[in-house]
């Protein structure tokens, strides 16, 4: 799979490849629950494979009546890329087969690690081991219980950010991809942005923890992006309301302010359901 900065047979970056090719669905990811076309893109001898979401297969939401999931997903990429993370993968908004909708970069994996079961297990007691943050216990049948746990990993800590600061409400471990080199991806970004508190995630580990200097620096980046006139801002403006703008501006002011990682708000269910 050639790396998402840059496509070997030309001088594009896949979010250009993925604008300007030639799109073509190739099948249908049935288990998904909104349309998600898998296709490829091929422009001037470049040819990559593609997840191709039209706006017209999203099922309403009534609980996200503003905006389209597309344009969510293509919102989270934008900040993923001003954090300079690269957590997810190249993603755009443009006119394909069956309308606009979402075209992103597929990342094959390398392994079983599409699924992200290696950065998360269940464990017998009450402690996570070395190695390993604790969420929460699970009912795994019978009447037991077992703690689900997390992988202390500096990629997964920075998706932590990351999902805070978009108001990620669907983080579960089945959108976790390990591709080539150990590189680990987000996807699925359609239930994000949201104006109230609905964060809900596997990546709880470090809630209330200090944040790190690399996230300090990471939100101050954004700050920065966000404020009036900013490029963030202005790029943002073109996909989410004006309330949820600022509401992401507000999260990173937040964040900035208490230096720590979020926790549970009580207010709405703190772990996505089914957790994969």
């Amino acid at each position: 799979m050639p790396a998402p900065e840059r496509i070997p047979a030309g001088s594009l970056t896949a979010a250009e490849l993925l604008t300007r090719g030639e799109l073509s669905v190739r099948g249908q990811i049935r288990q998904a629950s909104n349309a998600v076309l898998y296709c490829s893109v091929a422009h001037d001898g470049a040819s990559v494979p593609c997840v191709y979401k039209p706006v017209r297969g999203e099922r309403p939401l009534w609980d996200f009546p503003d905006g389209t999931l597309a344009e969510r997903e293509v919102a989270a990429y934008e900040v993923s890329e001003a954090l300079g993370w690269g957590l997810v993968p190249p993603t755009v908004l443009r006119d394909g087969p069956y309308g606009e909708g979402m075209v992103q970069l597929w990342i094959d994996s390398p392994g079983e690690e599409a699924d992200g079961e290696e950065l998360l297990a269940l464990v017998e007691g009450d402690e996570p081991g070395d190695g390993w943050k604790a969420v929460g216990f699970a009912e795994v049948g019978e009447g037991r219980t077992a703690l689900l746990v997390h992988a202390d990993d500096a990629r997964l800590r920075r998706l932590a950010v990351l999902d805070a600061v978009i108001n990620n409400a669907d983080r579960k471990g089945g959108h976790l991809i390990t591709g080539a080199g150990e590189r680990l991806y987000g996807i699925d970004h359609g239930v994000t942005f949201h104006v109230e508190d609905k964060l809900r995630t596997l990546l709880w580990g470090w809630a209330g923890e200090k944040l790190t200097d690399e996230a300090v620096d990471g939100l101050g980046v954004l700050r920065d992006g966000l404020a009036a006139g900013g490029a963030l801002a202005s790029r943002l403006a073109e996909l989410l309301t004006a309330a949820e703008v600022e509401a992401t501006r507000a999260r990173v002011d937040a964040l900035l302010a208490s230096g720590r990682h979020p926790t549970p708000s009580g207010e709405w269910p703190a772990i996505p359901w089914p957790p994969v």
